[in-house]
């Protein structure tokens, strides 16, 4: 698989995660249709794409010292940036705060090695 497969696959891994989270984490919240849900997997996958490899580069000690559990913050803080985007393209998902954030990313995270492990 080429890298753009791969990048595919990722995407819709993520989005797949993402979706259940929305589905059973009270904090996540998304209002609108199914083609706005694949823009907004689509940003989330951008962005885990490119700004989640810098900040897991630049936390590098805080995420040893935390044996890894860091990272956990840097997902959260992917959800929030996706936030941000989708509601600047004004795609109705809304985070209720990092607390949920965290959550959200615990299942994005769950999800997101579960599948992986099947494909």
């Amino acid at each position: 698989m080429g890298r753009s497969g791969s990048f595919l696959t990722r995407t819709i891994v993520a989005g797949l995660g993402l979706l259940i989270a929305i589905s059973i984490v009270p904090g996540l919240k998304f209002g609108g249709s199914a083609g706005q849900f694949l823009v907004l997997a689509l940003i989330f996958g951008v962005v885990n794409a490119v700004i989640r490899p810098i900040l897991k580069f630049l936390s590098c000690p805080l995420v040893l010292l935390t044996l890894g559990l860091f990272v956990l913050v840097i997902n959260a803080l992917m959800l929030l940036i996706t936030q941000s985007l989708a509601q600047t393209l004004g795609i109705g998902f809304v985070i209720d705060g990092f607390g949920s954030a965290l959550i959200g990313a615990i299942v994005v995270s769950i999800i997101s090695v579960l599948a992986n492990a099947v494909i």
